[in-house]
């Protein structure tokens, strides 16, 4: 028995370079948290988690299990990819990430504030092609 939890134990020990990966991991999970006006109290609830856990995940000092990556990247509203650091020029092309956060955020807007949204930009549109 005493086996078993010592190569359970050894099995549980990251190198060096997992480390460093879960602890940037955490600092982009804190700063799109922070970006989103999301606490870590409020993360922690989402996700079902306590609010160590949380704090824990977001130090790096315990590993994110990949199973809540895609819930974290739908609440941050950012591919999985851009959550883990991967490279720009290995993501979809498409918009830029914060112009993306932008446009889904008009998205849920009430309409009338929308077409607000909307008339601002193309009299600003119009202006810039002058």
């Amino acid at each position: 028995m005493h086996q078993i939890i010592a190569m359970e134990r050894s099995n549980m020990a990251i190198s060096q370079d997992e480390r460093e990966f879960f602890v940037e991991l955490g600092k982009r999970i804190t700063r799109l948290r922070k970006e989103n006006h999301i606490t870590q109290v409020q993360l922690a609830e989402t996700l079902g988690i306590s609010q160590s856990a949380m704090t824990a995940y977001e130090l790096g000092q315990r590993r994110v299990p990949a199973s809540m990556l895609p819930t974290l990247g739908e609440i941050f509203k950012v591919p999985v990819d851009e959550l883990v650091g991967q490279p720009a020029a290995r993501r979809k092309r498409g918009p830029a990430p914060k112009l993306q956060q932008h446009l889904e955020r008009i998205s849920q807007l009430p309409k009338p504030k929308q077409r607000l949204v909307m008339e601002v930009l193309e009299s600003m549109l119009a202006q810039a092609g002058r």
